[in-house]
Order: structure tokens, then sequence, then C-alpha cells
């Protein structure tokens, strides 16, 4: 296995890195994450093919690209891979030709051959497509052992538009799903949040997919507001620092749930992702050590599962941490590589939802406001 980086800004090729000599044109697979002004113009896209004119292209907007140990803006990050021994296959879909996002799924992962399916990585619309459906469909498809990850694109701190793209300039809309395939990959996962729960557990009494109405037969902006304090003011952008934590029963870890939207004349909340009715939440706060440290326990957790180092660490996190702490968001990458490495390639995006499995190779979970790492390396 080989791997290759470059930064594209201002259209060109502004930084390269290619220790292990990778030619270009044996390229089998490039990942491109970019803000959406940038990504979504075809230039962009003739030159990353020009540059890698035999390889399959993957391409999605962003809210910050993430490459070696820097997070920044305006550019787009790639990485570029080569196997000796690893197959590839891709699926490429549009939300608009399915009747829901479970459906765009399924279909998503039943696209791909099954035999010998290791790892799916996922690259999602993060505007039109229901993320919680999403990974409903994809785990309802896939067959066991198979580990998903991925994540929503970004459209910087706009929210307007996210673009997608296979093989030809991204659109909004689009869902894409490569497959990696063979004996000889190796492949970890690590997600941790770090966010700090106060407050009572509460039940979710009253909610409809991802808008709640009712946490213990109250009105939950109504209480959201009385714990929020002197910071109710300021809501809607006070909230991304106050997530809730939730979980649908005893034995599952909670997922961090982001605020995205409050409606004063429904006395309701809007979340980036669904909250089930009968689900236990719990009201969370920011600490930023905390959050630096858990990007550095997502990579420790990558090392449990496998003792070897990752050749390539593909970092998905949200944008609500770039938001929080944007003076520090490089901290938080700055971890990471301090637990893998200089023998790790670093790349990846800021997103509006993390797709990975909270425990070691299961289902995986749609999650907001954590750091997310895909280990992908190719043994002898």
């Amino acid at each position: 296995m080989k791997i290759a980086s470059t930064l594209y800004k201002d259209h060109s090729f502004c930084k390269n890195k290619n220790e292990e000599n990778l030619k270009f044109e044996e390229a089998q697979l490039v990942i491109g994450f970019g803000s959406s002004d940038l990504v979504s113009q075809e230039k962009s896209f003739s030159a990353i093919k020009n540059k890698f004119p035999n390889a399959e292209i993957a391409l999605c907007s962003s809210a910050g690209e993430i490459y070696e140990n820097d997070v920044l803006d305006d550019t787009i990050s790639i990485v570029a891979l080569q196997f000796q021994s690893t197959s590839l296959k891709t699926s490429g879909i549009n939300i608009q030709d399915f009747p829901s996002s479970f459906e765009a799924g399924k279909t998503l992962v039943q696209n791909l051959p099954q035999e010998n399916l290791k790892l799916i990585f996922v690259l999602s619309d993060g505007g039109k497509v229901n993320g919680s459906e999403l990974v409903k469909g994809m785990n309802f498809s896939k067959k066991e052992g198979v580990l998903i990850t991925g994540g929503l694109a970004g459209d910087g701190s706009k929210f307007e538009k996210t673009f997608v793209g296979l093989n030809q300039t991204p659109q909004t809309g689009n869902i894409i799903a490569i497959g990696f395939y063979g004996d000889k990959l190796v492949v970890s996962h690590g997600s941790f949040g770090g966010w700090e729960s106060f407050g009572l557990e509460r039940t979710v009494t009253k909610a409809k997919e991802n808008i709640l109405f009712e946490i213990d037969h109250k009105n939950a902006l109504d209480l959201y507001k009385t714990y929020l304090g002197k910071y109710a003011e300021e809501l809607p952008g006070s909230a991304l620092f106050f997530p809730l934590s939730i979980k649908s029963d005893d034995n599952q870890k909670p997922i961090v749930r982001t605020i995205l939207s409050i409606d004063n004349d429904n006395n309701s909340i809007t979340f980036a992702g669904d909250i089930p009715e009968g689900s236990k939440i719990r009201f969370m706060k920011a600490n930023l050590d905390r959050l630096i440290e858990a990007a550095s326990d997502a990579a420790s957790s990558c090392l449990k599962m496998e003792k070897e180092r990752p050749k390539l660490a593909i970092l998905i996190s949200c944008v609500g941490r770039k938001l929080i702490m944007p003076h520090r968001i490089d901290e938080e990458i700055e971890a990471i590589s301090e637990i893998f490495g200089n023998s790790t390639t670093l790349s990846g995006f800021y997103s509006y939802g993390e797709i990975s499995p909270l425990n070691s190779l299961k289902n995986c979970e749609l999650q907001n406001q954590t750091m997310t790492i895909t280990g992908i390396n190719e043994i002898d």
C-alpha cells in the first residue's frame, strides 16, 4: 500500500507529500475534502482527474479540511492510494431517486458486492439526507463484521448546499460508498466526543424524527432554556456549547446530538439526527481541554483494535467542534498525530455528521460533535 497526499488551493497543487514515490497514474483511489466553492467547480475536478487519470475519485464538500496536522479552509485536501492486493468497488446514488433516506442507505450497500467486503467508506450530502435513516438503511443491508464509516458533507458555517461526487464534479444530493475488499486489508476505528454530562437523566416523551417537543411531558424548549441560564439569550448560536446525549436503551453508549435550530412559535428544537420517543437524554456542556483529549482517545482506540499504526487515518470531526474552539482546533489534530506518529498520513474534514460504530466493528451510528477516525493499512 502506497500513499501520497496533496493540497489544492487557488486552482493549483501547492503542497505534496509522496515519500513512497507513488506514481500518480497508478493510484487506484483518490479521496478529497474541500470547500463548497472550490470542490463543486468542474475546473477543480478536471485538475484532479488529470493528475490521477486512472483512479476512482471521491470528493465531498467540507466545513474545514484536514491536511497533515493543519486545519484549513478554502482548499481541497487530497489523499491518493495504491494497494498491493486490496480491491475496490464503488456505489453512487442520489437521494432524489428514493422515497426515503432509509431506502437510499439500503440500496447504497446492496449495490456493492458482498463477498470479502471489509470496509465501506461513505460520503453523503449533508443537507438533503436524513443521516439517522441513512445509517439504519446501511446497517439493514450490510453483512456482520463489515465496518461502515464516513460522514456527511459540510458547507462551512453557511449550512446552505453540500456537494458529493464520484468520478464527476460533485453535486447536491449525492451519496457515495467505497467498498474495500481483501484479506490483507487492516481497518480500525475510533470515536470520542469529550463532552461532559450534567443534570438528571430524562425521557423524551414527544418527538418526530429529529424534532423534539417534550421531555418528561414538559416543554423541551422551555426546559432547555432553563438549563442554559444566561446562555439562553444567545440561542441558537450558544446551542453548540450545549448538545444532548441520547441513548435508546440502558445498554447503549450515549450518542451526542447537535441542535440545529429552535422554533419559539412551536416550542420545539430541531437536531442533526433523530430523537426517538422513549429515549433517555442528558444535557451536556463543553470543556475544551476534554474535547482535545477525546481526539487523542479516538486515536488510542484505533491502536487498541490494531496494534500497528495505520498508514492512513481519515479524520472526520464535527463542524460544531470547529466553531466552538476556533483558536484551538489544530490541537485536536496534533493530539492525534502525537499518538500515531509520523508514519501515519492524516487526512479528513469537518462535517455535518459523523458515521462510525460506537463499539468495535458493530453497526454504524450517526454521531454529532464527535471526532471519528478510520484507520487503513495493508499487510504484506
